[in-house]
Parts: structure tokens; C-alpha cells; sequence
């Protein structure tokens, strides 16, 4: 039985896999996006965030804890600069997974795992959509309509409708050929 454990041991010895998300989390922080599967994303997530936070407040007790789970300098000095400036503002939530689908060789599920504010395109995207206003989903349309239907009577005209119709299959224009067929001179 399984019963509390909370992470994934992703088929590798404790060192092994210290080391792998160590790599990895600083290539995120170099790069910015990196794509691998999907485990090692969501493992990678939780590995990351908390370093991010970390780096919010800089000091050389944050950049020492940063820099023992990174064993990195550039990437400790990538993450306490442009990084951290960035995410000044933000809450939590630093990363953001995107579902790539399965790998060709072993069917592996692969994801793109990214720092959320370096995302330029769908910035700029967002930036240029106006605020959305939130509407309820319990029905508020319906009851709109019945307001806007109670409060406005809608008048029947007396004039009769009239229908065109298409011209009868007698009445309308014969052909001589065929589409599609050519004469042979």
C-alpha cells in the first residue's frame, strides 16, 4: 500500500533524482520553458515554486538555501534577477503546464512546463482582449430573456405572409450537357 507518499519516485534512486530535478529546474530558470514528461513536469512544479518564492525577497540567506538546491551560479543569479522582478506581484502559481500529447518511441506523456509571466505571446494576447464580466451560470440568460419578454408585448401584424417558392422541376431551365462532360470534335 501506498498510503502517504506524496511524491513520485519517478523510477530513480534518491540521488539520482535530486540531481535530475536540480538539472532541470535550472534549465526552467535559464530557458524559461522546457519540454519533458509529464511526472517529471508536475514533480518539477513542485520542486521550482518553492525556490521562486524564495527568491521574491532577496538575501544572502535566500540565495544560499536557492543555491543548494540549484548548484547553479548562473542560473541562482538568472532566477534573484530577471526572474524575480517579474514575479514580484504574483501570488503563487509561478509555472504553468501544457499537455504536448504522447511521445512517438514509447508513448511517454510529454508536457511543456514554462514561467508563466515569459509567456510573450499569450501576454500580448491577453493584453489586447478587453475584462470579461462574470455572469452566472444558474440560469441568469433565461431569466433575462423573460424579463425582456414580459416587459416588451410583441405585435402581431395583420398582413398576410407571403412565401416565395422555387420554380417547379417543369418550369426550370433545361441543359443541354451534362457537367463535366466535353463534346468530342
Amino acid at each position: 500500500m501506498r498510503h502517504g507518499k506524496k511524491d513520485n519516485h519517478l523510477g530513480r534512486t534518491a540521488s539520482h533524482r535530486k540531481a535530475m530535478l536540480s538539472n532541470m529546474a535550472s534549465s526552467l530558470i535559464i530557458h524559461k520553458r522546457i519540454e519533458t514528461t509529464l511526472a517529471k513536469a508536475k514533480e518539477l512544479r513542485k520542486y521550482v515554486e518553492p525556490l521562486l518564492t524564495r527568491a521574491k525577497e532577496d538575501s544572502t540567506h535566500n540565495r544560499r538555501i536557492v543555491f543548494s538546491y540549484l548548484n547553479d551560479k548562473e542560473s541562482t543569479k538568472e532566477l534573484f534577477g530577471a526572474v524575480s522582478d517579474k514575479i514580484a506581484s504574483r501570488p503563487g502559481g509561478y509555472t504553468r503546464i501544457i499537455k504536448l500529447g504522447n511521445r512517438l518511441g514509447d508513448a511517454a506523456e510529454t508536457a511543456l512546463i514554462e514561467l508563466v509571466d515569459f509567456n510573450d505571446a499569450l501576454l500580448l494576447a491577453n493584453a489586447d482582449k478587453p475584462a470579461k464580466t462574470r455572469r452566472s451560470r444558474r440560469g441568469g440568460v433565461k431569466k433575462a430573456e423573460s424579463d425582456v419578454q414580459a416587459s416588451a408585448p410583441v405585435k402581431k401584424e395583420d398582413h398576410p405572409i407571403v412565401e416565395e417558392s422555387e420554380p417547379a422541376a417543369d418550369e426550370a431551365k433545361q441543359v443541354d450537357e451534362t457537367p463535366g462532360e466535353t463534346e468530342k470534335e
